[in-house]
């Protein structure tokens, strides 16, 4: 993964493409950190990122009851994260979101949120055993007499303790993972799913036209339905533009349409 200062043609890709892909596409591109994707965009870029449905959105959330809430729950920069996925979210679903629906979407967001502690949790891990097995080998280099056995054993304690850490993080990562992708699912916010959605109705509607065009029986049952409809229609349009005694005791015909007046004369 590369590092340092965004070149002139990566900072034009990504002022180019930050609404149509994620973070986490721009950095696969371009090869860095999502991270540090993130704070380009926040940095640099600002509230040029967002359109008024998106700002809309977070005033939305912000002004939740359980927004007190989320507050406790989480850092300062974790809500940022927080914002940022909840106005895309419900920019991307625009007003076709219902109340349990958006309950879903900030458990899902909860989800990427914990996923994203339990990386850096992995990164701090590697960083604290890389540094213990740096001081084991040290220590391990100096001759047997003057060698700490003790100093040795807690490093390795340490150690162990760290990997047995790491690998319950990535347990824990990985039942995350499980459970966002079912929330999404559920949610129907996959791409895969949002073009079976399209491709499904599309298929329903053709398959209607073939089922029709193909089954005489079905024509035949619905021009029945048709004709009926018509001669329903016609016989109370004729009942409604009959002679009508009212109220004051005058007989007048209901004016309904210009071809249903009739010619007194």
């Amino acid at each position: 993964m590369k590092k340092g200062r965004f070149t002139k043609t990566e900072q034009e890709f990504i002022r180019n493409n930050h609404r149509e892909m994620s973070n986490l596409e721009i950095a696969t591109h371009l090869d860095r950190d999502p991270i540090s994707i993130q704070s380009y965009i926040k940095e640099k870029i600002g509230n040029n990122t967002l359109d008024d449905r998106e700002i809309e959105a977070l005033h939305d959330l912000q002004s939740r009851p359980f927004w007190k809430d989320l507050e406790k729950q989480f850092s300062e920069e974790e809500l940022q994260s927080l914002l940022y996925h909840w106005s895309r979210i419900i920019t991307q679903f625009r007003d076709d979101v219902l109340p349990t629906e958006e309950l879903q979407i900030i458990d899902a967001i909860k989800l990427e949120i914990l996923m994203n502690r339990a990386l850096i949790g992995q990164q701090t891990n590697m960083r604290s055993i890389g540094e213990y097995e740096e001081l084991v080998t040290v220590e391990k280099s100096k001759s047997l007499e003057v060698q700490d056995k003790d100093y040795i054993y807690n490093l390795e304690r340490q150690i162990a303790v760290c990997r047995a850490a790491q690998d319950s993080l990535t347990r824990e990562y990985k039942d995350l993972q499980t459970k966002k992708a079912s929330m999404l699912k559920d949610l129907k916010a996959t791409r895969e799913q949002r073009i079976k959605r399209l491709e499904d109705s599309k298929q329903t509607f053709i398959g209607w036209v073939r089922n029709l065009m193909s089954n005489p029986e079905t024509r035949q049952q619905m021009g029945t339905d048709m004709e009926k409809m018509r001669l329903a229609m016609e016989a109370e349009k004729k009942r409604l533009s009959e002679y009508h005694k009212y109220e004051d005791g005058n007989i007048d015909q209901p004016f309904l349409t210009p071809d249903t007046v009739k010619d007194d004369n």
